[in-house]
């Protein structure tokens, strides 16, 4: 076996513990049929040398009987296990093979390449790090291997191989290969495919497979063993946003209750705080506790029994973070959804949808748009059918906490699942978007526009949506906020400063400000009259413009966090629902609120405006603390008392709190 080592003769502990200290590499051959998938796998053992000889015996027989080669060995039938798939010469199910080399252990998923089969295609893609996409040679890049390939860029996976088989049914041109290789490319350049690399081969006869080929010496590159052993995974896993979605309550004795699971993303250590969602509860990380005894630190794919030091309720289907670094939680939200079922997706209907360990029911409220899987082009619809993807709003009965997908392979991936059968319908990836309300507000200018008997509005200040607008769809770029934010190096982030006039809000935010530039950081400061004075003009102090002043405000931090920036934003905002509101379109895992509490009469005193002066006798009305309210944040993420700190003390301690949260470590 090629794993071997002389360690096994001197040493065999010495070499289970290096062995168990190899990565692992999951991968997946998938591409259209009959493109050679299931024999590459084959070919590769065989070269490998990890086939047994019993096994190799028994294959050498069952080519005489189901071989489609016309040798005495069909490297396919090692992983075309059904019947069916041997009688047939294709492959129907999911079929995967174990091995591991002096380098690195490996998990292959040799996926179908039938249309009717995608979501098997799509099911083993779900846990892998490599894609090998295989393209027959004589036929070039066909529908299936753009559906295939389109599908690999949604679920995040980052290397590409793109295997040209069969290339001795095509002479080992030099010409076929490079034609086939821009073919490819110039579809491919409207994926997310970061690591695309481009082998020619041809499995049956083993060129290019584990040794190079004699065949192509135009071919300068590795062949596909040295390209496994050698791609470089270490990066990819999410070490920075840790969620543990709790699968068990472990309860052996009164004296011990442990919370299993598998670690998703990010790390977890002893001592670490930790919060439970959705209840928001805290304690801290008490001990770690695997099969083999207690751990210093927990990474992901890790699965492993947490015990905290506080008695809190932990349930199935809770999860774990860090109190800094929270997920959104959400009922609404919008995925690209791949539909697996032979019934249409119908918008409107119950379904279920598990996502991690919880499981709740919701809707499908709408079809944004279809995939063409040839051009990439996005086109209307109203449903999906079987093996189509596109873009669908959600809507669930109780919120789960979740991730954009790119951020977060698991906590932003979920499955759909049929009430009545019980069959796995959909499979979705979240994305990084808010959905579309169903009603726009107008700008003071329009609000007008519809009216009943005798010329008054409708519905002051707010527009159902017509039909021009229920045409217009929010349009993505080819660059993502992940990428923005990896070339900024630092989280985007919206820090709302709320409190009274003259609390500090703006002295405060702007040393803050100075701060963050100062320390290389990214931002920009959105200064409520500044915005009074410029965009929101037209809007005056009622309650009705406040909320629209809140709402635009919102909206222009949600772009400036698109481009990664950190934005601040010290507004007065008294009103609980409009702050409420302002989260949701910006986003709860990008709004961190930050309640500057200052007593009204330390407010007055300060009054370098002279507002409270002017609003006490009755020139100002509605003044927020005089004649008009101030609602407190009942949960803010930070308060701050400026009574007894001075603004740079402030500042700091608002610094000190995100600074961790901005920085991509």
């Amino acid at each position: 076996m090629s794993h071997q080592s002389d360690l096994i003769v001197t040493d065999i502990e010495a070499y289970l513990a290096q062995h168990e200290r190899k990565d692992l590499l999951r991968f997946l051959t998938c591409g259209s049929v009959d493109d050679g998938k299931s024999t590459l796998i084959g070919r590769l053992l065989y070269d490998a040398k990890m086939i047994y000889e019993d096994q190799l015996e028994t294959i050498k027989k069952d080519s005489v009987r189901h071989g489609t080669t016309d040798t005495e060995f069909d490297p396919a039938l090692l992983t075309d296990g059904l019947k069916a798939e041997r009688e047939q010469g294709i492959t129907i199910d999911v079929a995967y093979r174990y091995f591991s080399t002096a380098k690195r252990k490996f998990i292959i998923a040799d996926t179908p390449g039938h249309e009717q089969y995608t979501r098997n295609m799509a099911t083993g893609a779900s846990t892998c790090d490599l894609a090998i996409i295989l393209i027959d040679a004589r036929h070039g890049v066909l529908t299936q291997t753009r559906r295939h390939s389109f599908i690999a860029s949604l679920l995040g996976i980052k290397h590409i191989i793109v295997a040209v088989n069969k290339m001795d049914l095509v002479d080992y041109s030099q010409e076929v290969f490079e034609r086939i290789v821009k073919d490819y490319t110039d579809f491919a350049a409207r994926l997310e495919l970061n690591d695309v690399r481009f082998l020619p081969m041809a499995a049956l006869r083993g060129d290019n497979v584990v040794n190079k080929s004699a065949h192509m010496p135009w071919y300068t590159g590795s062949p596909l063993m040295h390209l496994l052993e050698e791609v470089y995974i270490a990066s990819d896993a999410n070490l920075i946003d840790f969620r543990f979605p709790v699968q068990y309550v472990n309860r052996p004795n009164p004296d011990f209750r442990g919370f299993c699971g598998t670690v998703a993303s990010g790390i977890v250590r002893p001592g670490d705080e930790i919060m439970v969602f959705p209840s928001r509860k805290t304690s801290r990380v008490k001990a770690i506790h695997t099969f083999e005894g207690e751990v210093e630190q927990a990474m992901p794919p890790l699965a492993v029994t947490l015990t905290l030091e506080d008695e809190i309720d932990v349930s199935r289907g809770d999860m774990l973070v860090h109190p800094n670094n929270v997920p959104l939680i959400a009922t609404h939200f919008e995925a690209m959804l791949v539909w697996m079922a032979e019934e249409p997706l119908q918008p409107g209907k119950q379904y279920f949808l598990k996502q991690t360990t919880t499981m709740t029911p919701g809707v499908i409220t709408d079809v944004r748009y279809r995939i063409d899987v040839n051009t990439l082009h996005r086109e209307d619809a109203t449903q999906l059918a079987l093996n189509e993807i596109g873009r669908c709003a959600f809507a669930l009965e109780k919120p789960i906490a979740c991730d954009p997908y790119r951020k977060n392979r698991t906590s932003g991936a979920f499955v759909v699942i049929d009430r009545l059968t019980n069959n796995t319908v959909g499979a979705g990836m979240i994305i990084d978007r808010k959905p579309e309300p169903l009603f726009t507000p107008l700008p003071r200018s329009a609000r007008s526009v519809p009216t009943e008997k005798g010329g008054q509005p409708a519905r002051p200040g707010v527009s159902v949506r017509t039909h021009s607008q229920a045409n217009i769809r929010a349009e993505t770029g080819l660059i993502t906020v992940t990428e923005r934010e990896q070339a900024l190096q630092q989280h985007a982030l919206t820090v709302w400063l709320t409190g009274l006039s003259g609390s500090g809000k703006s002295s405060i935010a702007e040393r803050l400000e100075r701060r963050l530039h100062t320390e290389g950081f990214h931002a920009y400061r959105l200064d409520g009259d500044n915005l009074r004075l410029g965009l929101n003009r037209d809007l005056v102090f009622s309650k009705a413009d406040r909320a629209e002043n809140i709402r635009r405000i919102a909206e222009v931090a949600r772009l400036f966090n698109q481009a990664g920036l950190i934005v601040l934003v010290p507004v007065i905002a008294p009103f609980q629902t409009d702050r409420r509101h302002a989260a949701e379109i910006i986003g709860a895992d990008r709004f961190f609120e930050v309640y500057v509490d200052t007593p009204l009469e330390v407010c007055e005193e300060r009054d370098v405006k002279g507002l409270y002066r002017k609003a006490r006798a009755g020139e100002i009305p509605d003044f927020t603390g005089i004649s008009s309210p101030y609602e407190t944040p009942p949960t803010p993420a930070l308060r701050l008392t400026t009574v007894d700190h001075t603004v740079e003390e402030s500042a700091d301690t608002v610094f000190r709190a995100i600074a961790a949260r901005i920085r991509l470590l």
